[in-house]
């Protein structure tokens, strides 16, 4: 439709609008971008800039005293290098605390190197069954008409109420009397089901609405196809988020696995760590390269999966 004026054009109706409203919106992007930022918004930033610099203020210090030499450490020099030093980067304290762990002769490796498997053995084995145990019962839970659902879920819920250095002794025994003693099993099965992730993960599926369940039985799908094909894929934030947590506390995990395992083969990294401070701790250099070494997995771990975690944090839990 054009206009009935003589020498005047005028663009088609429908487009009008579209121009004003990009107008308003470059208009409100250049207020907004000369805009000085208000006073709160400034202290907001300093506080939480000032928290972010404490909280990695411990690594940093970690990181920087693995590379430097024992004189450096003992004369607490912050910065030995160029170019307030003449310090060169003290590399060969990895493959010294390496060797000052020791070697294995049963399996014919570096000490380190077996604690770093029998961690990487045990955390992915729990991290693979949690994930399968609560996917399944955060579905039954969530998704079908279980008569009582909600009581068991409650049932299940008391679980974190109890402390967990009160069934300490009695775990210990069962592992005894299993058996289990100084195996992979004692250090994998207690850990095969998590509260905390059947709480997720059916905070998770609850959030999918029933038309979409609807729309997939109407497909043909089953129960086990459509938590494959739909529920599973649209929850990947929450998975990631409770695989994070889990190999966390798996990776850290120190007092149940110095109870239940004596030989050196099958202690992990963070009672591989407590023994080299009761051994070598003198050499604090060294020391802070096995902590590097522990925390590393861990950092890189969580910066790869950060989007996802914030995404699970934010969204889980809105819908009972």
């Amino acid at each position: 439709m054009t206009s009935a004026v003589p020498g005047k054009r005028w663009l088609p109706a429908d487009n009008r609008p579209t121009i004003a409203t990009a107008r308003a919106k470059t208009a409100a992007a250049h207020r907004h971008r000369w805009r000085a930022p208000s006073v709160g918004r400034v202290l907001l930033y300093v506080a939480l800039i000032g928290g972010a610099l404490i909280a990695v203020a411990p690594f940093i210090y970690m990181l920087l005293t693995s590379l430097k030499s024992y004189g450096s450490v003992i004369t607490n020099t912050l910065w030995p290098w160029p170019p307030f030093g003449r310090e060169a980067l003290q590399w060969q304290n990895y493959p010294l605390a390496i060797q000052a762990v020791g070697w294995d002769s049963q399996w014919g490796t570096w000490l380190l190197v077996r604690y770093v498997a029998n961690s990487l053995i045990v955390g992915g084995t729990i991290v693979a069954s949690v994930l399968t145990t609560s996917v399944l019962a955060a579905y039954a839970l969530a998704r079908l008409n279980l008569p009582g659902s909600n009581a068991i879920f409650m049932l299940i819920l008391t679980v974190i109420m109890v402390p967990e250095d009160l069934t300490l002794v009695p775990k210990v025994v069962m592992m005894f009397n299993l058996h289990w003693y100084n195996t992979y099993s004692a250090l994998i099965v207690p850990f095969m089901v998590s509260v905390f992730g059947i709480f997720l993960l059916r905070q998770s599926f609850l959030q999918f609405p029933r038309e979409l369940e609807e729309a997939a039985v109407l497909d043909g799908m089953g129960h086990l196809r459509f938590l494959w094909s739909i529920v599973l894929p649209l929850s990947r934030p929450a998975l990631i988020t409770l695989a994070l947590m889990t190999f966390i506390d798996s990776w850290d995990s120190f007092k149940w696995p110095l109870l239940v395992t004596r030989d050196s083969s099958m202690r992990v990294l963070a009672v591989g760590l407590q023994q080299f401070m009761l051994g070598e701790g003198k050499a604090v250099e060294q020391l802070m390269a096995f902590a590097t070494v522990v925390i590393a997995p861990i950092v890189m771990f969580y910066f790869l999966a950060q989007r996802y975690f914030r995404e699970a944090i934010t969204t889980t839990g809105l819908k009972r």
